[in-house]
């Protein structure tokens, strides 16, 4: 058992501390002993001072527990008569047996005699009281932080999923679109084999997590099966290229981190050109950094994409999940693609999966 599952059993916390407290406290006491050379018979009174001590707190704690959620000073009142009753009669205990064992039955003059000390004893008592309170209420914060922790990174999930299924509903309803064209032109074979790539495609996103990150070689895989999709819709008028490092292919990246910026592009780059365009995507590691790039022939960002307000729910998302992931360790950045169109760059730490 490690440190923070003994933090976490209360009970046997409460037994190991118990009784290493008053082993230590039995040991110092003998210490003591040995250094004034006490006869041999007050050893024994040391002993049963600290097992008399060790069970005089257990009514303690059971009086602590029941009290702890009332008010602080019904418990500090509780805690300081408490703690003088059991210092009362443990000081008691220990004197009749100094006197019984180390004093061979001497019987004191006056009866405070057999009490004498009990404000040593009663600050002991408090001592221990501190302790339990003070273990007590860490063990209460330590919990609160946790579940403050579980709260946060369960939202944290749910924010992350939230932004992973945005998906444009363009995308479906222009599939879909194209599907019935192809259907009602007869091509029965293309239209059969563009819903197999739906399928396909929409089961990657159900099943893919947007917590764990994949290599970049599964991604483009994934995202094959939506550029296929597309090629449906634009046929010769969709050209793509691909620029992909060994290296970088091998690097671990958010699951379809690129496809929004692709559906993106589509959008403002392709569809409303009747010639079309090229979509270029490279990817490289420099200098621990993998540098992914997507490129456009559109418009560019003298001509209306401007970025923000072409990019919608799609860059945002993109932005916003790469914040959640690797916080300023990433970056996104908007440039002119030359001799015309976009460039979108996404910028994070190289990392690849465990042998």
């Amino acid at each position: 058992m490690n440190l923070h599952q003994l933090f976490r059993d209360r009970g046997r916390l409460f037994w190991i501390l118990n009784v290493a407290g008053w082993t230590g406290y039995g040991l110092a006491a003998w210490l003591g002993a040995l250094a004034h050379e006490k006869p041999e018979a007050y050893f024994l009174v040391i002993l049963a001072s600290a097992v008399s001590g060790f069970i005089g707190t257990l009514p303690l704690r059971t009086l602590y527990r029941k009290l702890w959620s009332r008010s602080v000073v019904m418990l500090g009142t509780a805690t300081l008569v408490a703690c003088y009753v059991i210092a009362f009669g443990w000081q008691w205990l220990r004197n009749v047996l100094y006197y019984d064992w180390v004093k061979n039955d001497w019987q004191p003059e006056h009866l405070m005699d057999y009490v004498g000390g009990v404000l040593g004893s009663f600050y002991i008592m408090l001592c221990w009281s501190g302790l339990y309170f003070g273990i007590k209420y860490y063990q209460q914060l330590q919990e609160q932080t946790e579940q403050t922790l579980k709260a946060v990174a369960a939202a944290h999930q749910a924010q992350l999923k939230m932004l992973r299924y945005q998906l444009n509903p363009h995308f479906l309803f222009n599939t879909l679109n194209a599907i019935s064209t192809l259907i009602l032109d007869g091509s029965n074979k293309t239209a059969n084999l563009a819903v197999s790539r739906l399928s396909d495609f929409l089961r990657y996103t159900l099943e893919s997590d947007p917590m764990k990150r994949v290599t970049l070689g599964s991604e483009l895989d994934a995202l094959d099966l939506y550029l296929k999709i597309e090629k449906v819709r634009f046929g010769d008028r969709l050209i793509i290229e691909k620029d992909i490092d060994e290296q970088a292919a091998k690097g671990l990246v958010p699951s379809l981190i690129l496809q929004p910026l692709i559906e993106n592009a589509i959008k403002y780059a392709i569809t409303p050109s009747e010639e079309g365009g090229t979509l270029r995507i490279s990817a490289r590691v420099q200098q621990g950094t993998l540098a992914l790039q997507l490129s456009d022939t559109g418009p560019g960002l003298g001509n209306g994409n401007n970025g923000e307000k072409s990019s919608g729910v799609g860059l945002r998302n993109t932005r916003e999940r790469l914040q959640h992931l690797y916080g300023d360790a990433q970056a996104v950045t908007l440039a002119p693609n030359e001799p015309s169109g976009l460039t979108v760059t996404i910028n994070i730490p190289f990392e690849v999966k465990d042998a």
